[in-house]
């Protein structure tokens, strides 16, 4: 699988548009989600989605419990956060797509998610804490919204 360019920029069209619903697998979606994988893995991210490597598709990668034993990579094709508890938890993010920026992000601790996998089999899961962060951020870029707009306070910028 090769590595993709990361899409980047706060104002890059394709980050600010809604991405579409995926009608069906075929080689070429299994071949972008691989490569996606591989983008994921090189670039040390625990999400990705698709409009990050310049498609607007409703497609997003994300590493659920990263660096424990119980670490797993799901493929989400059209995910949608179907609820969610009221209570916010505020932590910090950075994205692959604004690297070198950070900001304090509050999110739902926890929610449950409805997507398709990759043989388009109906996927239903509620998690909490950082799975939960996760879900949240990679299905605001297929509504195109960046961690930026949601960030409490000001962003930093690593330099």
């Amino acid at each position: 699988m090769a590595r993709l360019p990361i899409t980047s920029g706060a104002d890059n069209t394709i980050l600010r548009t809604v991405s579409s619903v995926v009608t069906s697998v075929d080689k070429k979606l299994l071949k972008l989600i691989g490569d996606m994988r591989t983008t994921m893995d090189e670039e040390d991210g625990i999400g990705i989605a698709a409009p990050q490597v310049g498609v607007n598709l409703r497609l997003a990668l994300a590493k659920l419990n990263p660096g424990t034993k119980n670490e797993n990579v799901i493929v989400m094709i059209n995910p949608e956060i179907l609820n969610h508890v009221d209570t916010r938890e505020t932590n910090e993010e950075g994205c692959l797509s604004l690297r070198g920026k950070w900001g304090s992000v509050p999110r739902y601790q926890s929610l449950t998610v409805q997507f398709f996998n990759k043989k388009m089999e109906k996927i239903t899961l509620a998690l909490t804490d950082l799975n939960a962060r996760i879900i949240q951020h990679e299905v605001d870029h297929l509504d195109a919204k960046l961690f930026i707009d949601r960030v409490v306070g000001k962003v930093r910028e690593e330099v």
